[in-house]
């Protein structure tokens, strides 16, 4: 399948590249039309948890049916980490994008965004969780990762990842009064494709990841399973889940022309829902990047991951027993709390079912 319309230049930022952004962020071009007058392609960021090069393959086709469905020339914009695509938002170096809640929540916060949709699970089950992996070979069982006896190798996820980080940090070991960087013998920071074959491949003894992660590994491995080779999923074993974590955000800049907006928020509602052969094409190709559809969201959307991050602070505050930091941090969890109490008295329904 050819795509004509589409700029495959892919723009891979590295945390060193954020300076050029702040350089680049007084001449940005994105509201301006193109030499010919013709309107600036709308650039759309996308996470990479894995290799960008493998997202391009499947995130093109739905881009070119964006481009055929809303009218509008739009460029794919791969970051190398989270951080970059808050950053690329903020200094309007993109105009929307595919985001993580916690990296959502930090593009929300400084680069102003919007939540205007959220992505569902092909399968139905509207959320993931984050895991802990180690060799499907090995023996190590979670009570050893949490004996922190400085003996194995660790894997966590970028600062910004929902699932590699402040999942595990939330819900495992800051309850514990862990601190991970006294706890492992090696500390190493990846996407989760990279501390999923860090584990695999024996250089990791536990890394952080998460269930969508090694579910689109396994279905992308099928060829290799078939002939009777392992895949890296199968070798690896999840020893730990967290508790369901919400779906991630679809983000645009507040600032977006509103006409545009409305284009793109019919395009994502409407995309692969209904029946037919065409809404059946278009499900197949979300399916490849484990997504189901979409649902409309606003930035209540984030709650869950404020609650996630206010209880980790309370958490670790108690851990350090300073009163002053508990007060401080029990009161803007019990804010969050009664935010998330005053809007499900409002829809009636829990924070992940709207």
């Amino acid at each position: 399948m050819t795509l004509p319309s589409i700029d495959r230049r892919r723009l891979l930022l590295s945390a060193g590249a954020l300076g050029a952004l702040s350089v680049a962020a007084g001449c940005s071009k994105s509201d301006q039309p193109a030499a010919d007058g013709t309107a600036a392609p709308l650039r759309f960021s996308i996470l990479a948890p894995e290799s960008a090069s493998s997202l391009e393959i499947f995130w093109l086709p739905v881009i070119a049916d964006m481009e055929k469905m809303t009218g509008l020339k739009v460029t794919p914009f791969f970051g190398s980490n989270y951080t970059a695509l808050v950053e690329a938002l903020r200094f309007k170096q993109t105009e929307f994008g595919w985001f993580s809640n916690l990296s959502g929540l930090e593009a929300v916060r400084r680069g102003n965004g919007e939540v205007f949709a959220r992505t569902v699970d092909p399968g139905g089950d509207d959320g993931y969780t984050s895991v802990l992996i180690v060799p499907a070979s090995s023996k190590t069982t979670l009570e050893d990762v949490l004996r922190c006896d400085r003996t194995l190798s660790f894997g966590i996820g970028d600062a910004k990842s929902t699932s590699g980080t402040l999942a595990p940090k939330t819900y495992l070991f800051t309850p514990r009064g862990i601190d991970i960087q006294k706890c492992f013998k090696t500390i190493k920071s990846a996407n989760h494709g990279s501390n999923l074959s860090g584990v695999g491949g024996g250089v990791l003894d536990v890394a952080t990841n998460n269930s969508t992660s090694i579910r689109l590994q396994a279905e992308r491995d099928i060829e290799r399973r078939a002939k009777g080779e392992p895949t890296v999923a199968d070798k690896v074993r999840v020893i730990w889940n967290s508790p369901r974590l919400p779906e991630d955000p679809i983000i645009w800049r507040k600032d977006l022309d509103p006409a545009v907006k409305e284009k793109l928020r019919q395009f994502f509602l409407t995309y692969g829902s209904g029946e037919g052969p065409e809404a059946e094409r278009q499900r197949a190709l979300l399916a490849k990047i484990s997504i189901g559809g979409f649902k409309p969201a606003d930035d209540t959307h984030l709650l869950p991951v404020r609650e996630m991050e206010a209880a980790e602070a309370l958490q670790t505050a108690k851990n350090d027993g300073d009163p002053a930091r508990i007060a401080e941090a029990q009161k803007a969890f019990d804010a969050i709390k009664a935010e998330e109490a005053a809007l499900q008295a409002k829809t009636g329904q829990p924070l992940q079912a709207r």
